[in-house]
């Protein structure tokens, strides 16, 4: 058995690394849950991520096996980090690291999660990312050669229900959520409305938390939802804020939306589009990161002005032929996948632990 000491262990691409079916003691992994910040606000809430500090790491080394980092590191500096690898070095702990995002999608200027990455890849016994071209990158900024093990499936294996036959006019999905640092709506919006009003096959829906319009929040933003709502005066586009979906109410919404549009500046890997994957939802996805190696999706550009309208259209075209026949993804080929990528985490950490 190998103890996994996992920052976080409460996310749904954490817990969907174990394999589905319990296993032997040799060969299981056991991921301890987070342990509980100082001064918590949130109910479950993980961050900022105790496993890395070095007095938690002197205390329980003896603990785990293995530290494996995937999210939440923003809130440590660089200088904090490399306390933290010393202090796993020192105790003979080794650092396993997942890059998930070369570009923090919370984070507008890239330069300080590099900065946080150039301490973590180096240090690390073992790195993980999900995509051959995150690891190119990987290995271009750092000289380290990172393992590629796929996103595994996001919604629950026995919710993979089928989607309902569609009908013309489709309906392109954008869903801005509270609108986070690399989500731009309002120009992808006006370039799918102004598809929408050439073609009378398509109508547009934006989706928004209600976080947005609460002045008390973080993520108000008075100007972005004004703009929304004037290009919903024209019937076409549908804008709906409310309260943050729920895991079902998402899956629902991913069902009723015939292309599922993200509207990000910036980015590298999404469990959105990983949950579109497995309802059947067709995405179409800028042509930053490697959302389109992740599963095969229509792109689109942005440029000088705003969103690249022809490649816009030209995704849409693509989507709306496909939307027809999407289907969920298949449960059973999904659990051989899930078990897959558990069996390689496993690999990962024995070949980290030999290293250490």
């Amino acid at each position: 058995m190998l103890t996994v000491g996992s920052v976080p262990s409460a996310h749904v691409y954490v817990h969907h690394l174990q394999p589905v079916d319990a296993v032997g003691d040799d060969d299981r992994v056991v991921r301890p849950p987070d342990p509980t910040p100082a001064g918590v606000t949130v109910p479950g809430q993980w961050w900022p991520p105790v496993m890395l500090r070095p007095d938690w790491i002197a205390e329980h080394a003896i603990e785990i096996d293995v530290l494996h980092v995937h999210f939440g590191f923003e809130s440590s500096t660089p200088a904090d980090l490399a306390e933290t690898v010393a202090a796993l070095a020192t105790h003979r702990v080794p650092l396993v690291l997942t890059v998930h995002d070369l570009h923090n999608p919370h984070e507008a200027d890239p330069t300080a999660h590099l900065a946080r990455l150039a301490v973590l890849v180096p240090a690390a016994a073992e790195v993980i990312t999900l995509t051959s071209g995150a690891a190119r990158e990987v290995a271009e900024r750092w000289g380290v050669t990172a393992t590629v093990v796929p996103h595994p499936h996001v919604v629950p294996l026995d919710d993979f229900a089928e989607r309902a036959t569609r009908s013309l006019p489709a309906v392109l999905g954008l869903h801005a959520k509270h609108l986070r640092a690399n989500s731009d709506p309002v120009p992808v919006a006006r370039a799918l409305l102004d598809i929408a009003r050439d073609r009378g096959d398509v109508r547009v829906r934006v989706d928004l938390d209600d976080a947005v319009v609460d002045p008390d929040s973080t993520w108000f933003a008075p100007h972005v939802v004004d703009e929304l709502r004037s290009l919903a005066q024209d019937p076409r586009l549908d804008l709906r804020i409310h309260a943050r979906f729920d895991d079902d109410a998402l899956w629902a919404y991913l069902r009723e939306i015939d292309a599922s549009v993200l509207p990000y500046r910036f980015g590298t890997h999404s469990g959105w589009l990983e949950a579109c994957h497995d309802v059947g939802t067709p995405v179409i996805a800028p042509r930053c990161g490697y959302f389109d190696e992740q599963h095969g999706c229509a792109t689109y550009a942005f440029d000088e002005s705003g969103v690249d309208v022809a490649s816009l259209a030209a995704a849409v075209d693509e989507v709306v032929a496909a939307s027809a026949t999407a289907r969920a993804a298949d449960p059973d080929e999904r659990r051989r996948e899930r078990e897959a990528v558990a069996a390689a985490h496993a690999e990962v950490y024995r070949r980290a632990m030999v290293s250490a």
